[in-house]
């Protein structure tokens, strides 16, 4: 699986929604797969979970397994689906265990 490197994301990286800090750490993980852009994982100790409502939908990816998602709830808005985790991801990838990341957005720096 030599197409992904999970390295510490450099700084403080910050999610907010309708105001509100969603997520912000300086202990997050940028997984780099392939081409495509940059993700940043988020220590779950990190986010406010509270915020976030599970949902029903999933997605499987051969690289790194099966991925959980949740919604924001924002006070005037509910972005859906904008948050997945890898709850038991493949062992390549083990260090995002344990991390959520959110979708690229105006709520990611």
């Amino acid at each position: 699986m030599s197409h992904i490197r999970i390295v510490k994301a450099a700084g403080t990286w910050t999610v907010r929604a309708s105001g509100s800090v969603i997520a912000e750490s300086r202990n997050a993980l940028e997984l780099l797969e392939g081409d495509r852009p940059a993700v940043i994982y988020f220590p779950r100790a990190d986010v406010a979970m509270a915020m976030l409502d599970a949902t029903a939908h999933k997605t499987h990816c051969p690289h790194k397994g099966e991925a959980r998602y949740f919604s924001i709830d924002a006070k005037n808005r509910v972005l859906e689906n904008a948050v997945w985790s890898y709850e038991d991801p493949k062992e390549d990838v083990a260090a995002i265990k344990d991390h959520l990341a959110f979708h690229e957005g105006d709520y990611l720096k």
